[in-house]
């Protein structure tokens, strides 16, 4: 097999040939045919995440196809597609796991962070946690659902009934919650880097209301908001562009700190939470509600051996929609 290595913190990713891996008690090898490139990615290569496993495969939104069945797997057979996502295992027996918070989980394991993900031709998988895709739709257009897509779904769920809706971000998840936050009916504002008028533009054109830099006051106050960009500085900007009883959700793993704000604005019972991880149930809620909504991601394909050009242009904001890798 062929892999995109991380062997450190910082370093770039070193391409190497490892030998085939054999699937374990309850796990599935898949044949990876897309996997798409995530800002938790970035996260990982940078070393801002705690506890990282080096050398460490990243990429953690794989599509592919199952070619070698390990013991005690049931529910799947050679040749199924199948995605991957951020979490890829659970201990089931924590209180989390019991009270069915399973994204909570006290002893996970994380594709591409805590065990090998999909920057490779073959990666190893818990089949519990591989969400069958049918034949429907394109590898290279489904990856980005499987962290892009499920992360972002959560995180709207957990903006609640919020009719005019704030995306802080407009990259890879954004555009695909735009999408589904109009299908549902909501009027959409898109928040995005100063002067990235490209980004600004692609928002109007899924059918955003709004559109403007993250500094600036929407025309109206916001019901909610959701921020996706790692930008601690955003969340009190978000504060004041929500409502009264507003809410302002956190979705990503890192964010840079968040500076000083005055009480004010998260007076008048606004709310600030965060989003952590997905549970398998998140992931089958939206696999359904995505083909419904008519999501359409935004991709562009790269060669698995332009890893590190991919991860430096997704740094920068050079990225419109999502990036991924086919090996």
């Amino acid at each position: 097999m062929r892999a995109m290595v991380l062997p450190a913190p910082g370093s770039p990713l070193r391409l190497e040939e490892r030998t085939d891996p054999q699937a374990g008690d309850g796990e599935i090898r898949v044949k990876v045919s897309a996997c798409g490139v995530c800002r938790t990615d970035l996260h990982v290569v940078d070393g801002e995440l705690p506890d990282i496993k080096y050398p460490i495969v990243p990429g953690h939104e794989i599509v592919g196809r199952v070619d070698l069945i390990g013991p005690n797997v049931t529910g799947l057979s050679l040749g199924d597609r199948v995605g991957i996502p951020w979490l890829g295992h659970t201990c089931g027996v924590c209180r989390f796991c019991r009270d069915g918070m399973e994204n909570l989980c006290d002893r996970p394991l994380f594709t591409g962070y805590t065990r090998d993900g999909g920057f490779a031709s073959h990666t190893i998988a818990d089949a519990r946690y591989a969400f069958p895709l049918g034949e429907d739709g394109d590898d290279v257009s489904i990856a980005p659902l499987l962290c892009a897509g499920l992360i972002g779904w959560r995180s709207l769920v957990m903006a609640g009934q919020a009719e005019r809706l704030g995306i802080y971000g407009f990259g890879a998840a954004g555009h695909i919650i735009a999408q589904i936050a109009k299908w549902q009916g909501r009027s959409v504002y898109a928040f995005t880097r100063h002067g990235d008028v490209a980004a600004q533009d692609f928002a109007r054109r899924l059918g955003a209301v709004w559109a403007g830099a993250s500094g600036e006051a929407p025309d109206q106050p916001l019901d909610a908001a959701i921020i996706y960009a790692p930008a601690g500085e955003l969340v009190p900007a978000a504060l004041r562009a929500v409502r009264k009883g507003g809410r302002v959700v956190c979705a990503g793993i890192h964010m840079s700190d968040i500076p000083s704000f005055p009480y004010a604005l998260l007076w008048e019972e606004r709310q600030l939470v965060s989003v952590a991880n997905l549970t398998r149930r998140d992931g089958l809620d939206f696999l359904k509600v995505a083909p419904q909504a008519g999501v359409k991601t935004e991709t562009t394909a790269f060669p698995l051996d332009e890893a590190n050009e991919v991860l430096s242009r997704l740094r920068s904001g050079q990225i419109l929609g999502a990036a991924v890798l086919k090996p």
